[in-house]
This record gives C-alpha cells, sequence and structure tokens, in this order.
C-alpha cells in the first residue's frame, strides 16, 4: 500500500505546479516511505509515495505504458493480478512485476469496467492523456483511504489523494471518496460499481447458515492476502476475529512452506500465494503482535492464541501517559474526531510503530468480522432479526469511516500495510446473505456464534483445532476495552480536567455541526480544528455510536453494555 496524489485539469502551467505537488505529495509520505513519483502530463499532475509489497524491484510508479499515453498512480494490492493478465491482448508488454500494471492494459481492453475485474482493496488514478480522460476508483468497502477536493476559485480543477491533509490547504471543499465506485471525468460523475447481492439492508436473506462453506470462504480470503515478497505477520488481540485470522494464516504458510501447495521456482502464485517468495521471506515462521496496558485481557489471551498457532510472538506494553502523549498525533494522522475511533486507534498506532522496527511490512489482521455477524455486544439489544441485518449492512457500509480507516491509517502512519481477509468480497457474499436469525445473540449464545462454530472442530476428535476454546470462545471485547479498561476510563478523566463546564456548556455554539456531546469528544475535536481549521475537513468524519434507539447507551465503548462481563453497571 502506498500513498497517492493527483490534480487534473489544472489552470495555467502545470510544470509550474510541480514543486507544489511535490510538497503536497509530502505531507502523506509516511505512507510510502520508499520511493516518491511525479508525472506531469499536460495540464495535470500525478503523484506516488511507494511502499513496495509485490513488484518490489520493478513497480516503482507512476506506472506508464510503451507510449506513456495513460499514466496510473495506485495504492494497494491486486490479489488476482496473475489470473487478470490472462484477459490482457496478446502481446502486451509488461514493463514491471507489479500487481497494480494490469489495470493498465486492461483498461485499454475494457475502459472503466476494469474496476469491476480487480480483487483486491485499492485506490487509484489513471490519467488517459489521449482522452484527457481521467478515471478515479477506490475498492468495495473501502479499505484504502482516498479523498476528493474542489478548490472553487479553480472551477473544473480536481484533487484527490490518499488522505485528506495533502488536500486541505488547496480545497475549500473535501469529501471521503465514496467506496465502491468510480469516477469518469467524460461523464463527470461517480457512479457504483459494486453491486453485491447484499447492499439492499431492507431485502432480508433467507440462507440456512453453511458453516463449511463461511470456514472455507475466509481461508481463501486470508490465503489470497498472503501475496507478498516481503515478511508478514499477524495483529493478534487475542479475540476470536484477530484469533482466527492469525490461525488460517499459520495453516497457509505452512501449507506453503510443507509444499503441500505447489510452488513455482518463478514465484508464480498458487491461489492467490506467491509461494517461493513466501518461503524465501518467512521462511516456516509468522511473526504475531499484541499491545496493551501492563495487565491487560488482550495480552493475556494473545499470550494464549500465540502459544497455541506456536508464532514468534511479540508483545509490548504502554503506559496510559505514553498514550495520551500520542493523542495529538493519532488525530493528526486518523483526520477524524471520533471518539472511538481515536479510543481504538491509539495503541495501534503505538504497536505499528514497533512492528515497523522488526522489519515486517504487512500485516493480517481482524476488522469487519463485528460489523458482519453482528458482534458488537450492543447487537444483543437487537429488536427483530430484521433490524438486526438492517444494521450489519449499514455497518459494512459505512467501515470506510471507522475501522477500515483506523486499520488503515494507524498502519500506514508508520509505513506498514494492514490487509483485512473478512472483507473479502466474496466472503461478504457468503456471510451476509446468511438468516439473520443465525445472527441474533441472548442468553445462551453468544455473539457470532456461526463464525465460532464454523471453526469448532470439537465434534470430529482427527481434527486439528484451530484455536483454544478459550479464546474461540471468548465475549467480545472492543480494542479500545481489551487493552486495558484503565485506558478509556483515564481518557474520560483526563477529558474532565482539560474541558470546565462552561466551555463546554458553549460547545454548540462552537460547532453547531455536529455538536461534541461528551467532553472526551470536545477534547478531540479541539485536537483536530488545530490540526485541520479549515471548514471542509468536518465533511469527511463520521461518528460511530450505538442505537440510542434500541435502548443502547451513547458511550461506544463495549463496557457501556450491561451484557459485558466487566460492564459499567456492575462494577459501580
Amino acid at each position: 500500500m502506498c500513498g497517492i496524489f493527483g490534480v487534473y485539469n489544472l489552470p495555467g502551467d502545470a510544470s509550474a505546479f510541480r514543486q507544489r505537488a511535490l510538497f503536497l505529495s509530502k505531507k502523506i509520505r509516511h505512507r510510502g516511505p520508499e520511493w516518491s513519483g511525479c508525472t506531469v502530463a499536460g495540464n495535470h499532475v500525478l503523484c506516488h509515495e511507494r511502499l513496495a509489497i509485490v513488484g518490489v524491484d520493478s513497480g516503482a510508479q507512476p506506472l506508464t505504458n510503451d507510449d506513456e499515453s495513460l499514466i496510473l498512480s495506485v495504492n494497494g494490492e491486486i490479489y488476482n493480478h496473475k489470473a487478470l493478465r490472462n484477459l490482457c491482448p496478446t502481446g502486451t508488454h509488461f514493463k514491471t512485476q507489479s500487481d497494480c500494471e494490469v489495470i493498465l492494459h486492461l483498461y485499454k481492453k475494457m475502459g472503466a469496467e476494469v474496476v469491476k475485474h480487480l480483487d483486491g482493496m485499492f485506490s487509484w488514478l489513471l490519467l488517459d492523456t489521449k482522452k484527457n480522460r481521467i478515471l478515479a476508483a477506490r475498492d468495495p468497502i473501502g479499505i484504502t483511504t482516498l479523498y476528493q477536493g474542489w478548490n472553487s476559485k479553480q472551477p473544473g480543477t480536481l484533487y484527490f489523494a490518499s488522505e485528506l491533509k495533502a488536500l486541505s490547504e488547496d480545497c475549500d471543499r473535501i469529501i471521503a471518496f465514496p467506496p465502491g465506485h468510480i469516477f469518469d471525468s467524460e461523464t463527470g460523475k461517480t457512479t457504483r460499481y459494486f453491486e453485491p447481492t447484499w447492499w439492499d439492508g431492507e431485502k432480508i436473506p433467507s440462507q440456512p447458515v453453511d458453516y463449511k462453506l463461511i470456514r472455507e470462504s475466509l481461508e481463501k480470503a486470508v490465503r489470497k492476502r498472503l501475496m507478498s515478497e516481503v515478511p508478514y505477520g499477524v495483529l493478534l488481540s487475542g479475540g476470536l476475529d484477530s484469533s482466527l485470522i492469525a490461525s488460517i494464516a499459520s495453516r497457509e504458510t505452512q501449507k506453503v512452506v510443507d509444499q503441500q501447495v505447489p510452488s513455482n521456482h518463478d514465484g508464480d502464485e498458487v491461489d492467490g500465494i506467491h509461494s517461493s517468495r513466501v518461503v524465501a521471506t518467512i521462511g516456516a515462521i509468522l511473526h504475531s503482535f499484541s499491545i496493551g496496558l501492563e495487565g491487560s485481557p488482550d495480552l493475556a489471551a494473545a499470550r494464549v492464541a500465540a502459544d497455541f498457532l506456536k508464532t514468534v510472538h511479540h508483545e509490548y506494553t504502554f503506559t496510559v501517559q505514553e498514550g495520551l502523549d500520542a493523542i495529538a498525533d493519532v488525530v493528526y494522522h486518523l483526520e477524524t474526531y471520533d471518539v472511538t475511533t481515536i479510543r481504538a486507534s491509539t495503541p495501534m498506532y503505538l504497536l505499528s510503530r514497533k512492528i515497523k522496527a522488526t522489519g515486517v511490512k504487512m500485516v493480517l489482521s481482524g476488522e469487519g468480522a463485528d460489523e458482519i455477524f453482528g458482534g458488537y455486544l450492543y447487537f444483543h439489544a437487537a429488536p427483530t432479526a430484521a433490524d438486526l441485518h438492517t444494521e450489519t449492512v449499514s455497518r459494512v457500509k459505512n467501515l470506510h469511516y471507522s475501522d477500515c480507516l483506523r486499520a488503515n491509517k494507524s498502519t500506514m502512519a508508520w509505513g506498514v500495510e494492514a490487509r483485512v481477509p473478512f472483507l473479502d468480497k466474496f466472503f461478504l457474499e457468503v456471510a451476509m446473505n446468511v438468516d439473520p436469525q443465525e445472527k441474533m445473540s441472548f442468553k445462551g449464545k453468544m455473539e457470532k456464534y456461526i463464525l465460532r462454530k464454523a471453526f469448532d472442530t470439537s465434534d470430529d476428535p482427527t481434527a486439528e483445532p484451530y484455536l483454544p476454546d478459550s479464546i474461540l470462545w471468548r465475549q467480545k471485547e472492543q480494542f479500545s476495552d481489551g487493552v486495558g479498561y484503565s485506558w478509556i476510563d483515564t481518557l474520560k478523566d483526563v477529558a474532565v480536567s482539560k474541558v470546565t463546564d462552561e466551555t463546554f456548556t458553549a460547545a454548540a455554539q462552537r460547532w453547531p455541526k455536529d455538536t461534541p456531546q461528551t467532553k472526551e469528544a470536545y477534547w478531540y475535536r479541539e485536537v483536530f480544528e488545530q490540526w485541520f481549521p479549515q471548514e471542509a475537513c468536518t465533511e469527511s468524519v463520521v461518528r460511530w455510536i450505538p442505537r440510542g434507539d434500541w435502548g443502547c447507551p451513547a458511550d461506544p465503548s463495549g463496557r457501556a453494555q450491561k451484557v459485558h462481563d466487566a460492564a459499567y453497571s456492575k462494577s459501580a
């Protein structure tokens, strides 16, 4: 994954804007610290900050075709790029081993329709200089980040960037580019290309649960995400989601090492994995990483999972003060003032720095499962199965404002790429079409029961368990809680000390739109404004809150829900 920046249809001399473009692109260089590229063509500029994961020696961007009439800047990974090469015209010349170059050549064959054939996580800008045309596209769920901006003094000029900070100085309107959409300058329209069967949240599915299909679909999603030429690992909180991903990754890596999956000497992929390259970079081991306050629930659980999976485990503790010291930087990198995102992003941001220091450049993570399976504890309050399904669809659609944003920007702040198998579009097609009655939680039936059951081998004594029962059946613990309960408690206390009653009372006068409802939210909003004072910067922020109309507390912490084993109401 990388950082991209582009300006389309600049007024005047685009070459004179080159230094400005380099300056703005440098603001996101943390995303791609290994190389920078800039191409000026006509009155357009495309820039790229590179983090090399695939095609390490030859994939510098922006990429061009042979006559340089097509220019491409990509942030992401295309998992099916080898298969897509077979769709290219006979005799197509590939300049690099990059998984992204295939986009250029397929565009020549099918135009904007190319985006519908991509399986991966991506944001990209493609400039066709012969047609004076630009395409901008973002992956189906928004795992990668992309923003679009306008300057009212430059009508007709379009700005794009991986992060808000590259646009905030030059644009007076900025939006988060919608996931699953593509913009085409020929039509001037942004249209949705991602059209899964589950998209309409009011259409309630009735498919019975197929545990084998869920298991095999997730295994395949993990397998394809092991495409890498560099050392990789897994984020391991000790919760169900990250532990399942770690378990599958461990098995799949071992298959390659044991040559149960055929390995080609030239590094060709087999079912999504660059087999020989995986072996060359990591051998027979898988690294896992966890973080928490001293004595936190997550550290203890992660230790159990890592021991069971025999990963090379890296455990880091942070102090509350270290977390507090990082808040301002976290807000800068996350570009949000959402309470739950900042709470959870801070330890992830700290951990990513440690991961980078080990030489690991890519990690697998467990985001998405709670939205798909109704795993958050507030889902226990869903009035009906239909309500639960509608809410899961809404949560998945909005992941790019919360957990995807957190996973992407917390890790990319240090040049580490996070991949999220649960958000594989084929796995989503399976999991989101299950009868939501199967996802309902109540006394005697844990949240995410069907996901747990899909990987429960207790009824087959010959099967190797995926996880110990203590992990497979561990209650949902939101990351910001699991790193240590005193983390959120301290954030609330610090906010009370920083924000006076008088100041808080005037919050609506200061911010009539999206007014902070707590002193903690006020604190984060104030920090956000210090980094991003422009009014345009708030349009892309969406706050994550539980369903108040279900009788759920407004506090997004899992401990605010009555069903939590350590709920506030039980400890009071």
